[in-house]
Parts: structure tokens; C-alpha cells; sequence
């Protein structure tokens, strides 16, 4: 507890960190995709002589390489900015562990800004072959990018030998590094034919525009294939309880999971049997549609990943509370508030005639950082009703009873504490004092 907390009122840090996170993966893996796409665009247009498709590359290449990079620009930037107030212990595991990741991640970076830049400047400038060139460096840079990334982000959920070894490659190449770039690169795919569905209402006449349409549509069937081999992989190498909560043992993970399942059904039943195989039955709105789809698989997967972490933000390694694991003995031998080098109070300073005040302080360096008050996830509702000898029991065997939750590390004055401050925060009213307005007539007698 060397950090600060950062309270997010009404989102969450949590729920912030996964706004921007995955709108961020949208742009990048769009990004990946859509670099590939352009290029391959390009040289079907160029190979057979196709001067609708052309132009409708040279057309989109822009705006694309807009979207993309500065989007992509701020969101990453955003995402730095988020994990690192809203969970600065874990930032800064990463930064110190994978930093050599981060730097070589930053020149395939550079490579693809600097590619996609001059691939959108050189149009009719250089030899169809240097631009196409260019273009395949753009597409090669950005998912060499993701390749580097998807290290980082997968060993969050498994861990690997990594927390024995501290090892680098252990970290990177963790247990579902492969499965999981598998799985980018299948949605970078499905992206960049969604984004090209989209802008395909542009191209005329009614025959170009179809055999674009049979092209974009192409795009969703290598995607699905890498989804699904990459998918079933990646269930076998994740930690059997984050696959449990997945599959039921937690209802917000396991709606997600479903809901990225069905919308990839969705998504790649119609684009198959109504676009690919029919293609006239195409209008911008159903392309539309299908990339809200598209995003809601996406979204849904990326926050049922980072959801099958709990309780853990590095699983194994570190709480979500920003506890080590392997610490809890020591933490609740020397208290809780006195490991918290920013508490307000110490574990000396708790007394009976300040639990609630004591349990706020708990509250907010062990339960704020997934929980709050009156927003998302909030913690009100949850506690209704609750005596405090009842939350005292639920804060001793936390961990057993829920399992996406870490477990209470404190002193046992800590502890009751906390169980004080969340009985005050929604108790059911007081029976004593509930009168009945109207008095009740008696019923009469039955006449015998």
C-alpha cells in the first residue's frame, strides 16, 4: 500500500479503466486490421484492374489513418493515465517488470505511425510495388505492436511461472499469450471487414459495390476461424476459477461471456449467409448493425477477460485492493492502516469510539477499488439490512463466500470496524418505530 487512492465516485476505477480500455482496443485492433486491409485492397484493385476499388482505397485511406492514429494516440495515452490513479501499485509492477516490452512495443509504434503516414501521403507518388510496400510495413508494424501488448495484458490473467521467477519471457510469454493472439488478430479481421462494410454504400455502380461487398464480407471468415481455435484454447490455459466464473460462478461474467458468444454468432451468421452469399442484400443500415454487433462481442469479451482476474489484478501475485498475496498473515498481525501508508489514521489510532470513521478509512483502500457509494457496483445495496455482528462474520470468511473477492486483511478491531461502517450505511428501519396509520376494525363475528 505504497500509493494513494484515487476515489472514483460514481464510475468506479474500475469500470473507468474499462471505458477507456475498451474503446482503446476497438481503435488498435481496428487499427491492425484495417492496416491489412487497405493493402490487400489495393493490390486486388491494382491486379485486376479495378479503378471503383482504387479509388475507394485512395478515398478512405485518410480518413482511416485519422481514426486510427489519433484516436489510437489518445486513448493509449488514456489508459496510462487511468491504470496509474486508479491502481498505481499494478502500473507500476508492469512498468518495472515488461519496461523492456514497453520500449520495444514503442519503435513497432513508431514503424507503423511512420508507415501509415507516408502510405496516406504517397498515393500516385511512388510505384503502385513501394506503396504497396509501405503499406504491408504499416500492417506489419501495427500487429507486431499488438503481438508485444497482448504479452503484457494476457499474463495479467495468467501469471505463469513468472511469479516464482520474475523472468521476463515467463511473464511474456505466458500461458495464453499464443491463444490470445490468436484471438486479437481474429477481431482485427472482423473489424477491418465492418469498417469496410460501412463504407462500401459510397461505391457505385450497384456491381462494384457488390463484389466489395463479397470482399468485406471475406473478412469475417478467417476471423471466425482464429476466434474459434483461439478461443477454445485460451479456456484451457486460464485458471480453473476464472473459468468457473465464466461459465456461472459469477453472473456479470458469465452475461458477458454469453453475450460475446451470441453476438459472434450473430455477427458471422449474417455476414456469411446475408451479405457474402447476398451480397444485394446489403444497405448501410445492416452493416451498421452488424458492427454494433461486432463492438458488442468485442466489448463483452474484453470485460468478461478482465473480470475472470478476480480477485486478483495480477492473478496470484496481487489483490485487487492492491494487497500481495502471501501477505495476509503479516498484514493482519501488524493492521491493516498502519501498511497503508496513506491512510489517515493508523491501526494504534482505532478505538471504539471511532469504528465508523476507522471503517470509512478500511473501506476506502480494501473495498473502493471495485465498490461505491451510490454509483456502479455500489456497495449500499449489497449490505441492506445488515447488522454489524452479521458483516463481521460475511468479512471473516469473504473470500470463501465470494470468491472474485480478496480476502479482509486487518486486525480484528480493523475488521469490526469495517463491519460498523457497513451496517450505518443501509439498515432496514427500525420495527419499533413503524405505526400502522389507520387502525384496523375488527372483523365481526360470524352469527351462529
Amino acid at each position: 500500500m505504497n500509493y494513494p487512492f484515487w476515489e472514483v465516485s460514481t464510475l468506479g476505477g474500475g469500470l473507468l479503466i474499462a471505458i477507456v480500455a475498451i474503446f482503446h482496443t476497438y481503435v488498435a485492433q481496428f487499427a491492425v486490421g484495417g492496416g491489412f486491409f487497405l493493402v490487400l485492397a489495393e493490390r486486388k484493385a491494382r491486379r485486376e484492374n479495378d479503378p471503383v476499388l482504387l479509388d475507394y482505397v485512395r478515398r478512405h485511406t485518410r480518413f482511416f489513418v485519422l481514426v486510427t492514429l489519433v484516436l489510437g494516440a489518445v486513448t493509449g495515452v488514456g489508459i496510462w493515465f487511468t491504470i496509474a490513479l486508479v491502481n498505481p501499485q499494478a502500473t507500476s509492477i508492469l512498468i518495472r517488470s515488461f519496461v523492456w516490452g514497453w520500449a520495444i512495443e514503442w519503435v513497432f509504434f513508431i514503424l507503423e505511425i511512420t508507415a501509415a503516414l507516408t502510405y496516406a501521403a504517397t498515393w500516385d507518388r511512388v510505384k503502385p510495388e513501394t506503396h504497396q510496400l509501405v503499406g504491408w510495413l504499416y500492417g506489419a508494424g501495427a500487429w507486431l505492436s499488438l503481438a508485444v501488448i497482448t504479452g503484457i495484458t494476457s499474463f495479467m490473467l495468467t501469471t505463469g511461472r513468472w511469479v516464482e521467477t520474475q523472468n521476463f519471457w515467463h511473464g511474456v510469454l505466458n500461458p495464453s499469450y499464443l491463444p490470445s493472439v490468436l484471438m486479437r488478430t481474429g477481431v482485427s479481421f472482423a473489424l477491418a471487414g465492418l469498417y469496410g462494410l460501412i463504407t462500401a454504400y459510397t461505391v457505385q455502380p450497384r456491381e462494384s459495390r457488390d463484389r466489395l461487398v463479397r470482399y468485406c464480407a471475406a473478412w469475417l471468415f478467417p476471423a471466425a476461424g482464429l476466434l474459434v481455435v483461439g478461443g477454445a484454447w485460451y479456456l484451457t490455459t486460464i485458471p480453473e476459477a476464472s473459468r468457473a466464473m465464466l461459465t456461472g460462478g459469477a453472473i456479470a461474467m458469465t452475461l458477458a461471456f454469453a453475450a460475446s458468444l451470441i453476438a459472434s454468432v450473430v455477427l458471422f451468421g449474417v455476414g456469411y449467409f446475408g451479405l457474402y452469399r447476398s451480397p444485394r442484400s446489403y444497405s448501410v443500415t445492416l452493416a451498421a448493425l452488424l458492427l454494433i454487433v461486432g463492438l458488442t462481442a468485442t466489448g463483452a469479451s474484453e470485460f468478461a477477460r478482465e473480470g475472470a482476474r478476480k480477485p486478483y489484478v495480477l492473478y496470484g501475485y496481487l489483490y485487487s485492493n492492491n494487497v500481495y498475496a502471501g501477505q495476509e498473515e503479516a498484514i493482519r498481525q501488524d493492521g491493516f492502516l498502519t501498511t497503508a501508508r496513506w491512510a489517515r489514521l493508523s491501526t494504534e489510532d482505532v478505538t471504539p469510539g471511532n469504528l465508523l470513521e476507522a471503517g470509512h478509512e478500511v473501506y476506502r483502500f480494501q473495498c473502493a477499488s471495485c465498490h461505491t457509494l451510490g454509483g456502479y457496483n455500489d456497495v449500499t445495496p449489497l449490505v441492506k439490512g445488515w447488522t454489524a455482528s452479521f458483516a463481521d462474520f460475511q468479512l471473516q470468511h469473504l473470500d470463501t463466500l465470494k470468491g472474485f473477492m480478496p480476502p479482509f486483511v486487518g486486525t480484528p478491531l480493523e475488521r469490526r470496524a469495517l463491519a460498523e461502517y457497513l451496517a450505518s450505511l443501509n439498515p432496514w428501519p427500525s420495527r419499533g418505530t413503524i405505526e400502522s396509520p389507520v387502525p384496523v376494525a375488527q372483523a365481526p363475528q360470524a352469527s351462529r
